[in-house]
């Protein structure tokens, strides 16, 4: 999708997945799961390919000596059919291992009817085929095993289990809790539901909490910091269910739905499984699973790669904020990052305060508070530069919503629908909305709308090449200086 992609391609892409069977929707999520860690879930994918790679090199270094061309080539094709690797931590071991022969051996039969037919063969030391084929399977077993055995640590490193509540304590509803529940890899704890129907009504009452009502879970979702939500209400409660899912803009969780679903507008839309139960993602980061790592990956190594290259610049820089106005270099300020947590954020003091309280005066044309260099380095956004410390910090990103200061946020999050939602990334040093216009003070509310409308499309279209574009641009509008003061 190109960038500035409109929102009714969005909805057409929606309307397709939204048509799409439930058995197909979980046959097209098998491969991951959202009730599964990050990295647990890159693990589960990569193992298996690793695995027959790593055990092929081996086999041949030891028998043969060296790595040849034919093994290479035997490598790629190896991991070519097998990534990324079947989900197999949600079957019982018996299963697993099963399933894992089956599926070695009807891969290897093809590699040796296709080497036959093709005479490919006689490029390979037989010795070298016969013990890899022995070594490969033991390895995959193995590493099976290992994996279902540190899944747990794994899942803890990443810090424990994200909070879930259910709105709607139904059939699927319950099933889906009862699943987590039951999955010992599952980095998802239900802490209950909320429902609207007398006790007598609900299924599963015995073994789960009921929190409230549908209308409180908004006002639960902010006091008890849930990350999740899953929505199991049917398609008769579309007007509360809408309803609902505009109380929950105003908050930082992810919000899912269980078929039953309908449109709506969608940030990251796309059909997923948790622990074999098909959802509907209605509201979600982008950067989940391997675009997690890309784009961490990409951060780390383009800001290091910044900052050596204009170190001598940013000590330059500290040396003259310091003589030319008395304070700070470094002015350290309070801001909104990744799921509303509050992050301390670096820039070149530029004026003649530091403000950071309740009540911010945003910085306007020919504001007496900015210092001569300052204005120039506003102008530049050299003050910007510190930032990519923060990058490195993890507390931003290169690309994504600019951070507003905590005062800010409080007073647009009432004002603006979806406000909040910018938060299910990490800030960035640049953004979507600064170079489409949208860079300095906002004077007006629709101004801001106007920015979280850029905000918010980034999230949905989101892609490696979208970051690398807005990077680009990024340099062309501060070479150009348009509304920076």
């Amino acid at each position: 999708m190109q960038p500035g992609s409109g929102r009714s391609e969005v909805a057409e892409d929606y309307g397709a997945v939204a048509q799409v069977p439930a058995r197909v929707a979980f046959r097209r999520a098998g491969r991951m799961s959202v009730g599964r860690a990050q990295l647990l879930n890159v693990l589960e994918m990569t193992l298996e390919p690793l695995v027959l790679v790593l055990s092929l090199w081996g086999v041949a270094l030891l028998i043969e000596g060296q790595l040849r061309a034919p093994h290479m080539i035997l490598a790629l094709i190896v991991f070519s059919l097998t990534f990324p690797s079947e989900a197999r931590l949600s079957q019982p071991a018996r299963r697993a291992i099963r399933n894992l022969l089956l599926g070695w051996l009807a891969l290897s039969g093809l590699l040796v009817l296709f080497g036959y037919v093709s005479d490919l063969l006689q490029y390979f030391d037989r010795r070298t085929l016969l013990a890899w084929w022995w070594v490969a399977l033991a390895c995959q077993v193995g590493s099976m095993l290992l994996l279902r055995w540190i899944a747990p640590a794994v899942r803890e490193l990443e810090g424990g289990r994200k909070r879930a509540v259910l709105a709607g304590m139904n059939e699927p509803g319950v099933e889906l809790a009862r699943r987590l529940n039951a999955d010992r890899y599952s980095s998802i704890h239900v802490v209950g539901f909320v429902d609207d129907r007398a006790r007598d009504r609900l299924t599963g009452i015995d073994d789960f909490s009921v929190l409230g009502s549908i209308q409180e879970l908004p006002e639960f979702v902010k006091k008890n910091r849930i990350e999740l939500v899953y929505l199991a209400l049917p398609m008769a409660s579309q007007p509360r269910i809408l309803s609902l899912l505009e109380s929950l803009r105003d908050t930082t969780a992810s919000v899912y739905f269980v078929p039953d679903m309908f449109v709506t507008d969608l940030i990251q839309g796309r059909i997923d499984s948790v622990s074999g139960m098909p959802i509907v993602g209605v509201c979600d980061t982008p950067f989940s699973g391997v675009d997690g790592l890309v784009k961490r990956g990409s951060d780390i190594v383009l800001a290091l790669l910044i900052l050596a290259l204009i170190s001598p610049l940013l000590l330059l820089l500290a040396l003259a904020v310091k003589l030319t106005s008395p304070g700070p270099a470094i002015f350290r300020q309070r801001r909104y990052g990744l799921d509303g947590d509050e992050i301390v954020v670096y820039k070149f003091r530029t004026m003649t305060v530091t403000e950071d309280g309740d009540t911010i005066r945003q910085c306007s044309k020919a504001d007496a508070r900015v210092t001569r260099l300052g204005a120039i380095m506003r102008r530049t956004s050299l003050d910007e530069l510190p930032q990519f410390v923060n990058v490195l910090q993890g507390r931003m990103s290169i690309v994504g919503p600019r951070p507003h200061a905590v005062a800010h946020n409080e007073m647009y999050r009432k004002l603006i629908r979806g406000y909040m939602q910018r938060h299910k990334v990490k800030p960035g040093v640049t953004g979507w909305a600064q170079v489409n216009g949208h860079r300095g003070e906002t004077e007006s509310l629709a101004q801001m709308k106007s920015r979280i409308d850029y905000d918010l499309d980034y999230l949905r279209n989101w892609s490696l090449r979208l970051d690398l574009y807005i990077i680009a641009k990024t340099v062309w509008v501060v070479l150009r200086g348009q509304n920076a003061y």
